[in-house]
């Protein structure tokens, strides 16, 4: 078999052993493991090993089965990826009326920093369409004021243009369990508050009325259970206490929704997070760090 390389992730709950097993089962494949990185938090064990198949004596969908028995014998979840040039992950993202977040990943689609494909941009108003079409984004809307009809449109057209992950940019509608339960631990929000306080609208106005000198955002994975859902980023910014208007603060606040929402949409995409027992955990950096 021609050189190849591939990257094995390992996740499940601490005990001994599994590093010795899975090793002991590439050995037998002939399969040699050039760079391990394996941690333990909270009792949840993470494992990303960066493999060389170019003498593998099976075929692949032999090793591929052999990892899963492995992991269904040992109770943890083992999957395998060949590295090299991936089709990107297609993102759908959906908007409302403030165009910043929306803004900020297509800069940073254009200036690559983005491993994956803004698809489509999905509305409840046509606000944003100029940006949008600008990008070179599909844009299409769907009026809100009937629930269930809007969702049938977002699901309608998410299940069209395939999307691997949705991003709830500014996106001021709750969404129901149908839809959280098709995209789970799928679906990005950014929230203008250092959740849990000040979850629900009008956070900003809540931070400045509370007279609060730290505040800040979170980007986390949509639940059925509003701003409840787990946190994978959070940043801050400082209000001026008599100085600063609220206007201030939203101005302050948005650049930042903007920074995190997309650093944590960048995470997503470059394979970096683990959703396991409501928490979001960083995989070991083997898989991000060393494939070209």
């Amino acid at each position: 078999m021609s050189s190849n390389r591939a990257v094995i992730s390992v996740i499940g709950r601490d005990q001994k052993g599994v590093v010795a097993r899975i090793s002991t089962y590439l050995a037998s494949c002939d399969i040699n493991i050039e760079d391990i990185e394996q941690r333990v938090m909270e009792g949840l064990f993470i494992m990303t090993m960066l493999v060389d198949l170019s003498e593998l004596n099976i075929n692949l969908d032999e090793l591929v089965l052999g990892l899963k028995r492995i992991g269904e014998e040992i109770h943890m979840d083992v999957s395998i990826r060949l590295q090299g040039k991936r089709e990107p992950k297609r993102v759908a993202v959906l908007v409302s009326r403030e165009p910043h977040c929306l803004r900020q990943l297509v800069e940073d689609r254009n200036h690559g920093r983005l491993n994956g494909e803004l698809v489509v941009v999905l509305s409840n108003h046509e606000l944003l369409r100029p940006l949008a079409e600008e990008a070179g984004i599909p844009f299409f809307w769907f009026p809100s004021t009937d629930k269930a009809a809007h969702e049938d449109f977002l699901l309608e057209k998410l299940a069209e243009y395939s999307a691997d992950l949705v991003v709830l940019a500014r996106y001021m509608q709750i969404l129901s369990p149908r839809v959280v339960e098709r995209y789970r631990n799928r679906i990005i929000n950014i929230h203008p508050s250092l959740l849990p306080y000040h979850p629900g609208p009008n956070a900003y106005r809540q931070a400045f009325e509370e007279g609060v000198r730290v505040s800040g955002c979170t980007a986390h994975f949509v639940t059925e259970q509003l701003d409840q859902g787990p946190v994978i980023l959070q940043d801050v910014f400082h209000i001026r206490v008599g100085e600063d208007t609220l206007d201030d603060v939203k101005a302050r606040g948005q650049r930042l929704e903007a920074k995190v929402l997309s650093q944590a949409v960048q995470l997503f995409l470059n394979d970096q997070l683990v959703v396991k027992d409501k928490k979001v955990i960083f995989r070991p950096g083997v898989a991000a760090g060393k494939e070209g």
